[in-house]
C-alpha cells in the first residue's frame, strides 16, 4: 500500500524528472540524487533507474511533437515530401551514431561518479557561455537572417548531433543540454535548436530505456520495488505533467528571446547545477 510519505517521494520523482529532462543539467544526475536519498538506491541502481524514468518524458515528447512523428511515420510509408523525408533522414542518422557512441559509454557509466559526474555540466556551461560571447560580438551571428533552420542543416550536422547525444549516456552530461548546445553552436534558431533536440531525443531516450531493462534487469528490478507499481506510476504521470508545459514554455521563450540571452542562460543553469554537484561530492 503507497503511504503518504511514499506519494510524496513519487512526486518529487516525477517533477525533477520532468524539469531536469529539458534543462542543460542532466536528469539522470537529478535522478540519481534523489533516489538515492529518498529511496536509498546504490549508486548504480539509481543511475539505471534514472535511465528507466525516461520513459516518461519520453511519452510527454511523443505528445508533444505528434505531428513531427506522423510526418515520419508518413515519411517511411513513402508518403512524405522533402521536408518529411529529410527529418526521417535527420532521425535515423542522428539515433544511430548516437547508439555506436552511446552503447560503449552506457557499459562504463557505473564506474563513473563524484566529482566526475559535475565536471560535464561545468564544461558544456563554459561552452554555451563562451558561445554567447562570440554571439555578442559578432554583428553577423546576432542577426536572426542568418540563423539556421532545419532545411539549413546538412547531413554532417546529423552526425555531429547524433555524436553529441551520444556522449549523454555518461552521468552528469545532460542530453537535451548538450544537443541544443550544439544546435546553438552551429548557429540555429533557439527555438528550432530546442525542438529539434527534443525530438530527437524521443528515439534516443527510447533506446536507452529498452537497453537499460536488457542490460541492468537487477538494477531495474532492486529500484522499481523501491517505489513500486502505484508509485511509478505516478511518478509518470507527474514527468508526463511537467513536461509537457516546460517543453512548450522552453520553444516559446526561445522563439522569443534573442539567441546571445538563451544561450547565456542555459549556460549558467549548467555551470550553476555543476558547481553544486561538485561541492556536494568534493
Amino acid at each position: 500500500m503507497l503511504t503518504t510519505l511514499d506519494l510524496i517521494h513519487s512526486i518529487i520523482i516525477g517533477v525533477v524528472q520532468g524539469i531536469s529532462e529539458w534543462l542543460p543539467i542532466s536528469s539522470k544526475t537529478q535522478i540519481i540524487i534523489a533516489s538515492e536519498y529518498l529511496q536509498h538506491l546504490t549508486y548504480s541502481e539509481a543511475y539505471t533507474f534514472g535511465l528507466f524514468m525516461e520513459i516518461g518524458t519520453v511519452l510527454a515528447a511523443i505528445i508533444y511533437f505528434r505531428k513531427d512523428i506522423l510526418t515520419l511515420i508518413n515519411a517511411l510509408l513513402g508518403r512524405s515530401d522533402r521536408y518529411g523525408k529529410n527529418l526521417l533522414i535527420y532521425v535515423v542518422v542522428a539515433t544511430v551514431t548516437t547508439g555506436i557512441i552511446g552503447v560503449p559509454l552506457y557499459l562504463v557509466a557505473d564506474s563513473i561518479s563524484g566529482v566526475a559526474v559535475g565536471i560535464p555540466m561545468l564544461i558544456i556551461g563554459m561552452v554555451l557561455i563562451g558561445d554567447a560571447i562570440i554571439i555578442r560580438h559578432s554583428r553577423k551571428r546576432a542577426k536572426s537572417k542568418n540563423l539556421k533552420k532545419f532545411e539549413d542543416l546538412k547531413t554532417r550536422d546529423y552526425f555531429i548531433l547524433g555524436g553529441v547525444q551520444g556522449i549523454a549516456a555518461l552521468p552528469g552530461v545532460s542530453r537535451s543540454g548538450i544537443t541544443t548546445s550544439a544546435l546553438l553552436i552551429m548557429g540555429t534558431e533557439p527555438d528550432e535548436a530546442f525542438r529539434l533536440s527534443f525530438l530527437i531525443g524521443i528515439f534516443a531516450s527510447t533506446a536507452a530505456a529498452a537497453m537499460t531493462v536488457i542490460l541492468s534487469k537487477g538494477n531495474v528490478i532492486a529500484s522499481l520495488a523501491g517505489i513500486g507499481t502505484t508509485g511509478l506510476i505516478i511518478a509518470m504521470i507527474v514527468a508526463i505533467i511537467v513536461s509537457l508545459f516546460l517543453i512548450d514554455f522552453l520553444i516559446k521563450i526561445a522563439g522569443k528571446a534573442k539567441i546571445v540571452y538563451v544561450t547565456a542562460g542555459l549556460g549558467i543553469l549548467a555551470m550553476g547545477f555543476g558547481l553544486v554537484y561538485l561541492i556536494f561530492n568534493i
